[in-house]
């Protein structure tokens, strides 16, 4: 499975998508169609946590009140799944390996993972 979750109006996202080579993969805007559960349960698995799958910077955290902000693993899976942006992006399924994140070793993974030609 090669399926990468991303936001089309984030210019990071569009920006390491141009880094990579993309044929074969399946891009999934996260505004038009939010994460699986399937999906996200298998991003847990592989890297035993919801917290590595959360978006801290997202602008709608700002709007929950301290007392109600995620501390549990099942928070951050609730959180994800009920409002994408809480998901950081992108998030990439590419076979086994789970990339999450635009930080420089989430984008040098995805780009020794789908090189681009």
């Amino acid at each position: 499975m090669k399926r990468i979750y991303y936001l089309s109006t984030c210019d990071t996202c569009r920006e390491i998508l141009s880094q990579i080579n993309t044929e074969g993969v399946e891009l999934i805007n996260i505004r038009e169609q939010n994460i699986t559960k399937d999906d996200l349960q298998f991003m847990h698995k592989k890297l035993k946590s919801y917290e590595a799958l959360f978006n801290k910077r997202a602008q709608k955290l700002r709007e929950i009140p301290d007392n109600k902000k995620p501390v549990k693993d099942t928070d951050y899976k609730r959180l994800i799944l009920q409002e994408y942006t809480f998901l950081k992006r992108p998030a990439a399924i590419i076979g086994d390996t789970v990339v999450a994140g635009n930080d420089k070793k989430a984008v040098d993974t995805l780009k020794n993972l789908l090189p681009k030609s």
